[in-house]
């Protein structure tokens, strides 16, 4: 899968032609990421972007098991305690004003108006993840903001605000040490449980425009510094991805960003994905992602007359391509497709 060239070019006959955009230097990731692989992706929303993508892949990702979070201290907090292996007690929740039971670290999607039902589903979330964290292969971690919310009565940082009145709440600017620090720790305890683990950074090109343009830049600024300090404190274990990078100086422009001019539109999020397929994704993983992407519209597809000799031979078709990549891939799970297309042929009968 090759990037979209998305330049702008001008051709005469006797000259060659140009580009006009700055082209991000991608350092390929070695070795790189296969099915067979175990993925923990954690961070912003972009994080969610990519994990879901790789999920779709059929690669074996576990993706933000707390929800989207977006201060490196957060992330390390939620990391630290997957390390711990301590679940969340009734004490740490509290009712906030977005619908519901949750903690200070989830975001609000775990929010459940039944405080049982909030504790059970993120304490079932917090197995899966430390199941995940002490075989994984790669974690990618996604940085979003180096600017945090601090309770004003404790001091803590929270992961999410949760609506709550901005008066409970002061506002600072994280340090380079201090993201250093955590993170670094949080490197050194990964390796006494996992010691094959690596880690590819990334930071959200997601513009925090309530910053200020210029609040914006010193946070985006110092999440790099961060991570950069990291890559070369741990050139083995750690490795950084240039989606940042990608996004405000190859595309660099507002038509690669949604309505609100602050979240990446879906071509722009699309390009770096394919960026990091190239760089980061191995050869056969790639030509295996070229086929499920053609078995994937096939399942999707929605049959105009389902009782059709035409939809049943289709079907069938389908059928044999799952089954076919499935003795090529022996990693891949495709369970639930192949109960979908099933039910499909018995429905048109």
């Amino acid at each position: 899968m090759q990037p979209k060239m998305l330049t702008f070019a001008r051709h005469t006959p006797n000259e060659a032609s140009m580009d006009f955009r700055t082209k991000t230097t991608i350092t390929p990731l070695e070795p790189r990421l296969r099915h067979s692989d175990k993925l923990l992706v954690m961070g912003s929303c972009f994080a969610e972007h990519i994990g879901t993508r790789l999920e779709e892949m059929k690669f074996h990702a576990v993706v933000n098991p707390y929800g989207v979070l977006y201060n490196p201290l957060s992330i390390s907090k939620g990391l630290s305690r997957l390390i711990d292996q301590r679940p969340f007690t009734e004490e740490e929740l509290h009712e906030f004003p977005d619908g519901g039971w949750n903690t200070w670290l989830h975001h609000s999607r775990y929010s459940n108006p039944d405080k049982q039902e909030a504790l059970a589903e993120i304490n079932r979330s917090m197995s899966t993840a430390w199941e995940r964290l002490t075989e994984a292969d790669t974690l990618i971690i996604t940085l979003g903001t180096a600017w945090v919310y601090c309770l004003a009565d404790t001091g803590d940082i929270v992961g999410n605000c949760h609506k709550v009145p901005e008066r409970t709440f002061h506002r600072r600017r994280l340090q380079v040490s201090e993201i250093v620090d955590a993170l670094s720790s949080i490197i050194h305890r990964i390796a006494d449980i996992n010691p094959k683990l690596r880690i590819i950074f990334t930071v959200s090109p997601v513009r925090h425009l309530k910053d200020g343009l210029h609040g914006n830049q010193l946070s985006k600024s110092t999440l790099l510094l961060a991570i950069d300090e990291l890559c070369q404190a741990y050139p083995i274990r750690c490795h950084y991805f240039p989606a940042y990078e990608i996004v405000m100086d190859e595309l660099r422009d507002y038509r690669f960003y949604a309505e609100d001019m602050t979240h990446p539109s879906k071509q722009a999020i699309d390009y770096v994905w394919e960026c990091f397929v190239e760089h980061c994704i191995d050869r056969e993983a790639q030509q295996f992602m070229m086929q499920w992407e053609k078995v994937a519209r096939a399942i999707d597809h929605r049959p105009f007359r389902p009782s059709s000799e035409q939809y049943k031979q289709f079907a069938q078709q389908t059928l044999s391509k799952i089954m076919d990549l499935k003795k090529r891939f022996p990693h891949l799970e495709v369970d639930q497709e192949l109960d979908a297309i099933k039910r499909s042929i018995e429905q048109a009968g």
